[in-house]
């Protein structure tokens, strides 16, 4: 019964936070933005917060967190409250668990940007280019996507990474590339469909150039599919590294991210009738994974909507 009773309240106060927001920035702003949040639903001004919220906790993690990202403490495995100076306690070797999950959202988050950007340029680049030359060009790249997208994406990076080792480097290259193959389909039947175009036909006339067609036509009436896409695949993209993390080949010590903190924690579960905030620990990290999710789908959902041109 207690359970159902703090879903309920928390529910009331992520309606209560989006109303806020969305009459906030009603009122304040430039006349665009005004209008912009007049038209936005509850669930997209939730979502922008949520979003604007995680942005601020990253970038200003160094001054937000109580301690260093790697500082270790003579208190382990300390629970919630048990020690004024650890509000949320410590792992297994020391190392505060608020200074821990605030620095998670920099590298878990802004490595998940990362990567997802690297996808986009490439699987963007690549299926506008198969859709403007056709021919072989089209049917290698496509074949090769094709090959790419029937294995399982992540015991495919789970094999490479073993291969090529464990860095972050080279999980942002893996996951890069697996992930750029489900751009490239988009991008390639969103180009296929452009560039019969007769302002396409006239830029050939004219003698314009491939990088021209690509960035300066072809992309510029692309935009809101991709941008809807972008918003998925930095889902995916996120709940990968995470994954990763958990399986301890994604972001590695001493750098903190949530996928790991979940595996370290999940050990707490076992002691949940003892001390129940014990049950907790392992939440946080989940639960911060699972709200940034939730808000991005939020808002890329509303930015469907929008670019579909479809009414309330």
């Amino acid at each position: 019964m207690m359970t159902l009773l703090y879903i309920a309240l928390t529910i009331a106060g992520c309606i209560a936070l989006a109303f806020a927001f969305r009459l906030l920035g009603r009122s304040a702003g430039t006349a665009a933005s005004r209008k912009l949040f007049r038209q936005m639903p509850l669930t997209a001004a939730f979502g922008i917060f949520v979003i604007l919220l995680y942005a601020i906790v990253a970038i200003g993690a160094p001054v937000i967190a109580p301690y260093g990202e790697a500082q270790i403490f003579a208190a382990t495995n300390a629970f919630p409250g048990q020690i004024p100076e650890h509000i949320l306690g410590t792992d297994q070797i020391g190392r505060d668990l608020l200074t821990r999950l605030i620095y998670g959202a920099r590298n878990t988050v802004g490595i998940a940007l990362v990567t997802a950007l690297l996808t986009f340029v490439l699987g963007a680049t690549l299926g506008f280019l198969a859709a403007t030359l056709g021919g072989w060009v089209d049917q290698l790249l496509s074949r090769t996507v094709d090959v790419l997208m029937a294995i399982p994406q992540l015991i495919f990076a789970l094999l490479l990474i073993t291969i090529v080792g464990q860095s972050t480097i080279n999980m942002i290259l893996i996951l890069a590339v697996l992930d750029s193959t489900r751009v490239f389909r988009l991008a390639r039947a969103v180009g296929v469909n452009i560039v019969v175009m007769d302002y396409i036909e006239a830029a050939k006339l004219r003698g314009e150039t491939l990088p021209y067609l690509i960035f300066r036509e072809i992309l510029s009436n692309a935009v809101a599919p991709l941008l809807a896409e972008f918003g998925l695949r930095f889902c995916f993209v996120f709940l990968s590294i995470a994954a990763l993390s958990f399986l301890g080949v994604g972001i590695q010590p001493p750098l903190a991210d949530w996928g790991s903190m979940v595996r370290d924690l999940s050990g707490f579960i076992n002691f949940a009738s003892i001390n129940f905030s014990l049950a907790a620990l392992p939440l946080m990290a989940a639960g911060a994974i699972a709200l940034l999710t939730i808000a991005v789908n939020f808002v890329v959902d509303w930015m469907l909507h929008r670019s579909s041109g479809l009414k309330e």
